[in-house]
Parts: structure tokens; C-alpha cells; sequence
């Protein structure tokens, strides 16, 4: 019964940065896989980036150089720093978890996900 919290989303400018913070409640934080989804109105939600538990990152094309994603297994945190944000980064935010071994490889798929915090809005004014 894992729970997410995301924060940190805003109302930002062209090429602004922002950091977005994941807080989870899970027991085993340091064994699970995260990733960062987020949905535009109207379209599908949409992978971003993930980080396994040994800390190893994959990135979607779209925000490859852009955004980074990191974790604090000792407070139990996932972050997001994204930086030159465009308009079309507009959208809900949304952490997610599972679990995961050791030796898990980059879960970039809804499905594959066990839990999800409410969302974050981030807005891109040009």
C-alpha cells in the first residue's frame, strides 16, 4: 500500500527550470523502480524517465538533455530537475513505483507501474 505525493509544479516561463519532488511511503523505497509520467489535456499519459534501484537512468527522446532524474533512498525521494522547459512540457505530473530486483530493466510502460501519486501541474507560458 504504497502512497505518492508529488510537489514542486508551477507556473513557469520558456526556458525556466523547475524541480519536482516525489515523496513515498513505501516500505522498501530502496528496492523499487521509479518513473516520472506526465499527461497533456487530451492526449495519453506519457513516459518520461525512470531510475532503477541501483540508480541507473533511461529517459524518454522527448526530454532526453533536458531532464534528469534522481533519487534519495534515504528520504525516501524521487526527483525531477527539468530544465528549458517548452510550452508543450505543459501537463500533470505524475511519480510512480514497483517493485523491482536487482537486476530489473527500465520499466517505461503504464502497466508497468504499481503505484502513482495524484498528479503535479506544470504550465509553460511562451
Amino acid at each position: 500500500q504504497v502512497q505518492l505525493r508529488e510537489s514542486g509544479g508551477g507556473v513557469v516561463q520558456a526556458g525556466d527550470s523547475l524541480r519536482l519532488s516525489c515523496a513515498s511511503s513505501g516500505r522498501t523505497f530502496n528496492r523499487d523502480s521509479l518513473g516520472w509520467f506526465r499527461q497533456a489535456p487530451g492526449k495519453e499519459r506519457e513516459f518520461l524517465a525512470t531510475i532503477t534501484r541501483t540508480g541507473s537512468t533511461h529517459y524518454a527522446d522527448s526530454v532526453k538533455g533536458r531532464f534528469t532524474i534522481s533519487r534519495d533512498n534515504a528520504k525516501r525521494l524521487v526527483y525531477l530537475q527539468m530544465d528549458s522547459l517548452k510550452p508543450e512540457d505543459t501537463a500533470v505530473y505524475y511519480c510512480s513505483s514497483r517493485d523491482a530486483i536487482l537486476t530489473a530493466p527500465y520499466y517505461t510502460t503504464i502497466n508497468d507501474y504499481s503505484y502513482w501519486g495524484q498528479g503535479t501541474q506544470v504550465t509553460v507560458s511562451s
